[in-house]
């Protein structure tokens, strides 16, 4: 009987780009817990923080907005060193900032926690999908399964959080999710050290496209107002229990990633995904709409649903429409645009649910994603091929 042939180049090179991508997105998956849970409990337990509800709104926007100015520098530092010496300084940084949120109280001593773990998510961040996104063949498949990696952690967090803050309080659980930051640094070490060329820019400022529009619009809907929407709504209509059934809401967000990422990766292969990000886009306003007028435990599971479904899609169309060294700069600039709409959406909720209809706010940024949306039909392109015998 013949030995069975080796594997080609192509096929050992495709198996590593997986596993550098499966690696950094489990990095992130068990750093990212500790920020996801103060989302949810932040707005309920504010007075136990030492914080009013507007600053609430400051401080879950800290982060995002922060990487609107660094994420310029973050790039620089990830191109310069690497993944593995990038994706481990955040990892650390991550477990001081979820140890501080157990320990201390007020705005400002929670403000440079904020600052910290927004830089620790860019470098992260831009390491999943520079990483996902290194071979064009197969980048969807790969963005979706790294989807799923992510949110691992916060989906087993999140319950967890909500149990302990109705049982003990909201602090202790950051503890625990400091020490589960720290059990990143067994993958980070098994990451690239080589640096990632990246071309200088041609001007510093550039005017926002299409999918700079759906990303800012992306992020002030579904990163920020629906975010702190459900918390405080549910809050209202759950007096008793809102936090365990937010919490179980918000870890089904992360459970959705799990199966519906690579779900939305294959069928971005299949069917283009420019045309899925433009229909699951449609789709979404619409839910948004039935969220603000009262339905909202509803629709805010067919938000979850939508929005694992998009999250693989944006990195393949950066990485097609920009290939080359400017891709990780470009994978950058997106996530900025998103960072600012992620950002502002929280100010807004915190200034606007109180005094605001919410079928007003969120039928706006209903009208305005949609826009977006259809902004973004004319930049349709064709569906990726798919590669077969590609190791899982």
């Amino acid at each position: 009987m013949s030995a069975a042939p080796p594997p080609s180049a192509p096929d050992v090179s495709l198996r590593s780009t997986d596993l550098d991508s499966r690696h950094a997105a489990m990095a992130l998956g068990l750093s990212l817990p500790a920020d996801v849970v103060l989302y949810l409990l932040l707005p309920m337990y504010a007075a136990q923080f030492g914080v009013s509800l507007a600053e609430v709104g400051l401080l879950l926007a800290a982060n995002r907005l922060v990487r609107i100015a660094g994420y310029g520098w973050v790039a620089r530092f990830y191109a310069r060193h690497g993944d593995r010496a990038s994706c481990t300084l955040a990892v650390v940084a991550a477990a001081c900032c979820g140890l501080g949120y157990a320990t201390l109280s007020g705005f400002w001593a929670l403000l440079p926690l904020r600052l910290t773990w927004g830089l620790c998510f860019a470098a992260l961040n831009l390491s999943t999908q520079a990483l996902a996104t290194a071979d064009p063949i197969g980048a969807a498949r790969r963005s979706g399964r790294s989807r799923a990696f992510i949110a691992t952690g916060p989906v087993l967090a999140l319950p967890l959080g909500a149990l302990m803050a109705y049982t003990v309080g909201p602090r202790a659980i950051f503890g625990v999710l400091a020490v589960v930051s720290l059990l990143a640094l067994f993958v980070t070490r098994r990451l690239p050290s080589t640096p990632h060329h990246s071309a200088a820019p041609k001007r510093r400022f550039q005017r926002p496209n299409a999918l700079d529009g759906w990303s800012f619009m992306e992020g002030l809907a579904l990163d920020g107002l629906f975010i702190v929407g459900l918390s405080y709504l549910g809050k209202d209509l759950l007096p008793g229990g809102a936090v365990l059934v937010a919490g179980v809401l918000l870890a089904l967000r992360y459970l959705a990633e799990i199966f519906l990422g690579p779900v939305g990766g294959r069928m971005a292969e299949h069917f283009g995904a420019e045309r899925l990000l433009v229909s699951l886009s449609l789709v979404t306003a619409l839910a948004l709409v039935g969220f603000g007028l009262g339905w909202l435990w509803s629709c805010a599971a067919l938000i979850v649903v939508l929005r694992a479904l998009q999250l693989p899609l944006l990195p393949p169309i950066v990485a097609r429409r920009t290939p080359g060294p400017e891709r990780v700069r470009a994978l950058a600039a997106r996530a900025v645009w998103r960072d600012i709409g992620a950002g502002a959406g929280p100010l807004l909720a915190g200034v606007l649910l109180p005094i605001a209809s919410p079928p007003w706010i969120y039928g706006t940024a209903a009208l305005l994603l949609a826009a977006a949306a259809l902004a973004c039909v004319r930049r349709a392109s064709p569906p990726i091929p798919i590669q077969e015998n590609i190791a899982p």
